[in-house]
């Protein structure tokens, strides 16, 4: 008989070894031989022990494999509990900067605006005063026009007896 290679292969040669064993008659037992039928276990459990063996340090590697897989997924984890601390943090930071930044804005705006007005009333107030300054300037010309005029008059009526008589001083304004 044909054997194969692995133990599971060595429990089917067995098996099907009894199943084409002669048959009792009435009986549901069989005939096999002795000797094969042991020779074929006592090599399975020859094979048994480095089968289990090897089964065991698979499934140990199995587990060391899943464990360094459980700690690469909590170092990951960590890692992105970390990181989304920090973006959560910028993002507070940023949030903060933007409102503190639009404080200042309308903060500044307000005093430019302050300083706009003062500086109109200023100028208003400043300009106001030129103007009456201009305005009574302008009224001290209209007089002393009015009174070159009126002395030119006076002087064109003098007849030619008077054009002789040494000019008079003009009134000062």
């Amino acid at each position: 008989m044909e054997y194969r290679v692995g133990p599971l292969d060595r429990i089917e040669d067995i098996v099907a070894y009894v199943e084409a064993a002669k048959a009792i008659p009435m009986s549901r037992n069989c005939k096999v031989d002795r000797a094969e039928i042991i020779g074929m276990l006592e090599e399975l459990r020859g094979e048994l022990p480095g089968e289990l063996r090897r089964a065991d340090a698979m499934l140990a590697e199995r587990d060391k494999i899943i464990e360094a897989g459980e700690k690469e997924a909590e170092r990951i984890i960590a890692e992105a509990e970390d990181e989304h601390a920090r973006l959560v943090s910028a993002h507070e930071v940023v949030v903060s900067a933007e409102r503190e930044g639009h404080r200042i804005v309308s903060e500044a705006r307000n005093e430019a605006q302050r300083l706009r007005d003062e500086v109109d009333e200023y100028v208003d107030t400043t300009l106001a005063n030129f103007e009456q300054f201009l305005q009574r300037a302008l009224a001290g010309v209209e007089r002393g026009r009015d009174k070159m005029h009126a002395l030119r008059e006076i002087g064109s009526f003098a007849g030619p007896s008077q054009q002789a008589e040494p000019e008079k001083p003009l009134p000062s304004i």
